[in-house]
């Protein structure tokens, strides 16, 4: 149970930061609600007994003032779950600058700003939980989705930095990287892909969102919301600086990094005065390596 613990929840007007904003409720926590939908973000706040602030988390100052809001009510953060996000679909060439400041600022500058922000609160208390909602391109990805794709990636190395510093000071952080949740965010998604490709929208989910995962179903929004409330509790205190894929076996198929060259092999992967110029990879436990200077190659056992 979390009663009594204070938490802040991004982007909680609808989607994943709606369930994550529920499951931290059921559990007793209060939580301070931020979004900058004003509409919705009330109307959901009142649903669930949270407290609503507006704000856009894109400007340094509602990031601060989301932290500053927060310790003043309620004297303390004990929680910090960083789920806002947009999606913009284009390719490189054609990205809109502004567009690409914008998915930066939100999706990593801010879980860094909140992070720094409500830090001195979880020091002072020797108890933090942060958990920044990456997402499975925090790990892969696709095309037309640059800044996406380049802030999830960003925010899993932060989330890493967060958990080497905090682990001394009983806060931890950890990265949750979820495939496709059916929320508005991925609705807008189906839309834009349909366009870029030009496909009909249920191709779109068939052929290009779960085409890679085992299990051919989106991620509901509650079972994000569940795996944030076993991160904030006491049986997950030795889990810090993962990034937890929740994708239907989308990643079970990566290729695994190729191991370092022997020792035994004694030679490093750089060009040698000679100009032979060994390079490896793993295939099937075999080691191979090629010559700059010969078409021959040997193979060596690995």
């Amino acid at each position: 149970m979390l009663n009594d613990k204070i938490a802040i929840v991004t982007g909680a007007a609808s989607g994943i930061g709606y369930a994550v904003a529920q499951a931290l409720r059921q559990e007793g926590a209060q939580v301070v609600m931020a979004d900058v939908n004003e509409a919705l973000l009330r109307e959901s706040a009142r649903k669930l007994g949270g407290v609503p602030f507006v704000g856009n988390l894109t400007k340094r100052e509602d990031c601060r003032q989301l932290v500053d809001f927060t310790a003043q009510r309620f004297g303390r953060i004990d929680i910090l779950a960083n789920v806002a996000g947009v999606q913009h679909v284009c390719p490189i060439e054609e990205f809109p600058e502004d567009k690409w400041d914008f998915i930066i600022s939100l999706m990593l500058t801010a879980p860094f700003l909140l992070t720094r922000y409500c830090w001195p609160y979880m020091k002072e208390n020797g108890w933090g939980r942060i958990i920044n909602m990456s997402s499975i391109h925090g790990l892969v990805a696709s095309e037309f989705k640059s800044a996406y794709v380049s802030a999830k990636h960003g925010l899993i190395g932060f989330t890493k930095t967060a958990a080497m510093e905090g682990g001394s000071l009983g806060i931890t952080c950890n990265a949750i990287c979820p495939a496709y949740v059916m929320t508005p965010l991925v609705e807008k998604q189906i839309a834009a892909q349909a366009q870029t490709h030009g496909i009909p929208e249920d191709k779109v989910i068939s052929d290009i969102m779960l085409s890679k995962a085992a299990i051919k179903k989106m991620v509901p929004a509650e079972n994000i919301g569940a795996i944030v409330k076993f991160l904030c509790s006491d049986a997950a205190d030795s889990i810090t600086g993962i990034a937890l894929p929740i994708d239907g076996g989308w990643t079970a198929n990566l290729p695994a990094f190729p191991p370092p060259p022997s020792p035994h092999i004694g030679k490093s992967p750089m060009p040698d005065a000679s100009g032979f110029f060994p390079w490896y990879r793993e295939a099937n436990h075999q080691i191979w390596f090629f010559s700059a200077s010969s078409s021959s190659h040997s193979r060596k056992s690995g």
